[in-house]
């Protein structure tokens, strides 16, 4: 806008200009046409004194100060128009003789005038001063009217044109708006790609950010591979440490015993924190995803279902059929399966799992009639590390993992009073609801 106004100014003035060179022309002709009439009527009387047989006819020219003049003098004497009355032009010494010269001046009766003026030499005659006035005023008046009629008529034109260029430029990136829109997306779920573009132009950005998410969905897909090779790859050495303490502590070495298990308890305390973080990392590189929440509790029941203190136990499921979280469905049961196996390793006699949805919320309750756990050491259970029960086996990593995961994934996790008695753990992503 600041480009078009300034480029309307300039066409302002040199418009302007244009106009008033062009009625300067046309006054210029006017004015030789009559100097030529003056000049074909002249005659020198035998004293030197000039006559005009046939002077212009104008009514200016006939009116005293009428805006119009003109004046022929010789050294004897001058004749002048009716128009000037008792006035007269200034006569310069320097006046051309091969050409008209038109000049600004100031003239009769304080006006400022234009002034054609020629210098003529007649056969056998003196050389006699032919000059026209012409009242600058009204030309100065043409000008000014001209100049603001134009000067609407181009702020107008800014508007319109001011208009078109917003125009144009808001449907010139509304390919882009679209872009990001659908990036948006792209970033909800590692899957999504950006549509065909329509347009030649965009469609090279498209296919680029296209091929980035390939790459990324492939590297994000080599690192889960590689996260599970490890942590099945590891699973045997393991499980051969552990038959070795057995077989040491059989064998009467107790304290040997002892310091494996210490050891292979911090391999896997090492082990589960680089896995769970690169499970993190993973999660928030790739976030989205399409998880169905009661399959995947009931798969996890099935596993827990098959040990000693999960054949003893009650499940109760309170999960709508369709339910699903925007969760990759190994997250979902590496966040639930923590907190699951805590509930079965602490629970009396039943565990129930609720969940519930609204359109910009979500909410997974884990409840067990167990024993509880103080509200004053809720943020040390949730804490990397964090074990209250010191007799029970286990790393301490389970809750502050799925805590990890479950803000990895946006969504946050609180521990409570359950209506059972024991402990509920509840996961809600979306805006808090009461």
């Amino acid at each position: 806008m600041a480009a078009i106004l300034l480029a309307l100014a300039v066409a302002w003035l040199f418009m302007t200009l244009l106009f008033e060179r062009h009625l300067e022309r046309r006054l210029e002709a006017e004015m030789t046409r009559d100097g030529l009439r003056l000049v074909a009527g002249l005659v020198i009387e035998p004293g030197g004194a000039p006559q005009i047989e046939r002077p212009p006819v104008d009514s200016r020219l006939e009116t005293p100060a009428g805006g119009y003049y003109w004046e022929v003098s010789t050294a004897s004497g001058a004749l002048r128009s009716r128009s000037l009355w008792d006035a007269d032009l200034r006569r310069p010494v320097d006046v051309p003789s091969d050409h008209w010269r038109l000049q600004r001046a100031a003239g009769p009766y304080g006006q400022q005038v234009s002034i054609l003026e020629r210098r003529v030499e007649l056969a056998d005659g003196p050389q006699a001063l032919v000059q026209l006035a012409l009242d600058a005023a009204p030309l100065a008046t043409a000008r000014a009217e001209f100049g603001r009629e134009l000067g609407a008529f181009l702020a107008v034109l800014w508007l319109v044109l001011s208009a078109a260029a917003w125009l144009q430029v808001r449907l010139g990136l509304r390919p882009l708006g679209r872009v990001r829109r659908e990036l948006a997306a792209l970033r909800e779920s590692a899957s999504a790609r950006l549509p065909e573009s329509h347009l030649r132009e965009v469609q090279p950005l498209v296919d680029s950010i296209n091929a980035l998410a390939d790459a990324r969905e492939r590297d994000l897909a080599v690192a889960r591979q590689r996260a599970a090779d490890l942590a099945h790859g590891l699973k045997t050495p393991l499980a051969a440490m552990v038959a070795q303490t057995r077989r040491a502590r059989e064998a009467g070495a107790q304290q040997a015993a002892e310091g494996m298990d210490r050891a292979i308890a911090a391999i896997r305390r090492a082990i589960e924190a680089e896995l769970a973080r690169a499970r993190i990392a993973v999660i928030r590189r790739q976030p989205g995803g399409n998880a169905a929440v009661r399959n995947t509790v009931e798969r996890l029941l099935t596993v827990l279902e098959q040990t000693d203190r999960g054949g003893e136990l009650a499940f109760t499921l309170d999960i709508p059929a369709g339910l699903q979280l925007a969760l990759q469905p190994d997250d979902l049961s590496e966040i639930l399966g923590a907190v699951l196996e805590n509930a079965v390793r602490y629970a009396r006699r039943q565990v129930r799992v609720s969940a519930s949805a609204g359109p910009q919320w979500a909410r997974v309750s884990i409840e067990d009639d167990g024993p509880g756990i103080a509200a004053e050491h809720a943020r040390d259970a949730l804490a990397r590390g964090g074990r209250l029960d010191e007799a029970n086996e286990g790393s301490g990593l389970g809750l502050a993992i799925a805590r990890e995961l479950t803000e990895a994934t946006g969504g946050t996790i609180t521990m409570s009073r359950a209506t059972l008695g024991g402990l509920k753990v509840e996961f809600c992503w979306g805006p808090s609801v009461d």
